[in-house]
């Protein structure tokens, strides 16, 4: 039951980057490697540059194609659910990036056929 568009998706993109950069601060991450906190902040301002380059209505310049984003989506994902691992993020840390992680292939894989993967 696939029942996320472009449109929904793109109406997500602008507040997840934003609470990929002010979310860390807030839920103090960092406490088992400063990266934790770094990782997130430098892949929320990636995603919100991402969102204004992306060809759908909510996106400002519209260079960069509507199926790369959702790649870009995917890998992202997946490096957020190996990052604990590689980088020996525990507790808050760790569940973060997995939780982000395993929400964003969620959405990636809920899209609608008019653009998979």
């Amino acid at each position: 039951m696939k029942f996320i568009t472009k449109r929904i998706h793109a109406f997500l993109d602008y507040p997840v980057a934003i609470a990929l950069i002010i979310l860390p601060f807030l839920l103090g991450l960092g406490e088992s490697n400063p990266l934790a906190l770094k990782l997130s902040v430098a892949t929320g301002i990636a995603a919100f540059i991402l969102t204004l380059l992306t060809d759908h209505h909510l996106g400002a310049f519209k260079v960069i194609s509507y199926k790369m984003h959702l790649i870009v989506d995917f890998v992202v994902a997946i490096v957020f659910i190996i990052a604990p691992f590689i980088l020996s993020f525990e507790g808050i840390d760790a569940y973060y990036y997995w939780i982000n992680g395993i929400a964003v292939l969620t959405v990636v894989s809920l899209h609608k056929s008019e653009a998979v993967i």
